[in-house]
């Protein structure tokens, strides 16, 4: 008769200790990859702030003043078609009674997706502001004067 002692293998309380601590990764490791997801999606919306805001600058700089001279000549701000970026933020002037005038305009990118919740605002002056975070972080600390980029970041 052949001997069992020659056959190896796992016992059950190995195998449950096994699940456990991949259970216990997982729980830890998943919010904190989603919340790096967000991060990185999160720079689409300042990125495209900083490059409007560039063009309105520019507009400035040619004819001295933010809104529209002539129907050839149109400011970024009142161009047909607004820039985004993945689909993650919508990227424009907010309402063009109240944020574009000749000296002074306020551009805002308001996430969607992965991002929504998240709302980020820039004016002539450079004034960078979050107005709200993505929904998964809560909400925006008070007296901050930048854009924040992480969950529980403060400026």
């Amino acid at each position: 008769m052949p001997s069992r002692r020659g056959i190896a293998g796992f016992t059950l309380i190995e195998v449950m200790i096994t699940v456990a601590i991949v259970a216990i990764l997982t729980a830890i490791a998943l919010p904190m990859y989603a919340d790096y997801v967000i991060r990185g999606k999160l720079v689409a919306g300042t990125n495209s702030l900083a490059a409007l805001r560039a063009q309105m600058e520019q507009y400035y700089q040619d004819n001295r003043q933010y809104t529209s001279v002539s129907s050839s000549i149109v400011s970024p701000c009142l161009a047909a078609t607004t820039p985004s970026n993945s689909n993650t933020f919508i990227v424009g002037c907010t309402a063009a009674s109240s944020a574009l005038s000749d000296t002074a305009y306020t551009l805002t990118a308001t996430g969607t997706g992965p991002t929504a919740g998240a709302i980020y605002t820039v004016d002539q002056g450079n004034n960078m502001s979050t107005l709200h975070l993505p929904d998964s972080w809560g909400s925006v600390p008070a007296n901050h004067g930048c854009w924040l980029m992480r969950k529980g970041e403060s400026c």
